[in-house]
């Protein structure tokens, strides 16, 4: 499901390519940072956070961030759970997929298709790409208004063992 951009070179389209290799495949969550214009640092979901990413061959990703500490809500069923309960779940979770795209060799685009916080639908979630070893970081290109402040955010991702 690439992009064709009309103004790449091969070496352009080439990087592009071994970018979107490297994502293929099922991450799971190292950590989650988020840094304020002035660094000072969070953990948005707390000291040990939980989560995947999946990018598809066929283009598509997922991803599913939450609290390593949720607590559960002692329900067997979603629809048994009363509403104060789901609303406390989801303020501890993050959820979204759709296609994605390598735009350069330093950034991809999350077309959302679905998303635990239907204000995300359509917007494209892009994202800084980097390898460190054995890591994937993804980060946000620009800052953004988040947790109370203007804040840039890191993810590290592993794929499991």
């Amino acid at each position: 499901m690439a992009t064709l951009h009309p103004t790449d070179t091969n070496s352009e389209r080439q990087a592009r390519e071994a970018v979107r290799r490297r994502l293929i495949g099922a991450w799971t969550l190292v950590s989650y940072t988020a840094t304020s214009t002035d660094g000072h640092v969070i953990h948005p979901l707390g000291p040990a956070p939980r989560g995947l990413i999946v990018y598809t061959a066929d283009g598509y990703m997922s991803a599913q961030l939450s609290r390593g500490d949720r607590p559960a809500t002692g329900s067997e069923r979603l629809e048994d759970t009363p509403p104060e309960e789901l609303a406390r779940a989801a303020v501890t979770y993050i959820a979204y997929g759709g296609p994605f795209d390598v735009v350069n060799p330093t950034t991809v685009e999350h077309h959302v298709t679905t998303s635990l916080f239907p204000d995300w639908v359509g917007r494209p979630q892009v994202r800084k790409v980097t390898f460190d070893g054995t890591c994937l970081k993804l980060g946000l290109v620009n800052p953004v208004r988040m947790w109370g402040g203007y804040r840039t955010a890191e993810l590290t991702w592993r794929k499991p063992d």
